[in-house]
């Protein structure tokens, strides 16, 4: 992977996108979204995980954060592995149409990757980008809140529930977040 594609300062604001193997529509159910939105408030609570804005997608999130630890790639690494391993308990659990499938492509990918033993649920990649300027946070903010309405999910950015558009518009959202300045 690319020097370009690593959280170099532990310490910096970061846009960061991670997206399912095969950009499987996992979220598109209550159940994968909760466990997602818990994990995220453990990271919060527990690892010093900041998050500025957000945006959960079928397939993919959306964060501007940093790490008050100044560990952010253990952050994420532990976000991505915990909610890995409780969605795919999940899907084995729950009444899941879509179980046969997801797992085949799951296992798949994790067969064909060192890194995992059984399954892989996240992409490796989080495409991060160290956010130095006002502007470029000010771009992301708005690229985030506004992939919903891109996607036709809503007309506006605070409709959208798994979001911080909401808390952006003066209404309460589902995680703690502060705001960019």
């Amino acid at each position: 992977m690319s020097r370009n594609y690593k959280i170099q300062n532990q310490d910096g604001i970061y846009f960061i996108t991670f997206a399912t193997v095969g950009w499987v529509d996992v979220f598109t159910r209550q159940i994968y979204r909760d466990i997602l939105l818990a994990s995220i408030k453990y990271c919060q609570k527990e690892k010093g995980l900041i998050i500025y804005c957000w945006c959960i997608m079928s397939n993919h999130v959306h964060m501007i954060v940093r790490s008050e630890a100044g560990d952010l790639s253990g952050s994420i690494r532990d976000l991505k592995k915990f909610t890995s391993k409780k969605c795919l308990e999940a899907m084995n659990e729950e009444t899941e149409s879509r179980r046969e499938w997801m797992s085949s492509i799951f296992r798949t990918a994790g067969m064909g990757n060192s890194n995992n033993v059984n399954y892989q649920f996240w992409r490796q990649d989080n495409k991060p980008i160290e956010l130095l300027s006002n502007e470029v946070m000010d771009q992301k903010v708005e690229y985030i809140h506004n992939n919903p309405v891109e996607s036709g999910i809503v007309e506006n950015p605070e409709e959208y529930l798994y979001s911080s558009a909401r808390d952006y518009t003066g209404m309460k959202g589902l995680l703690e977040i502060e705001f960019l300045e």
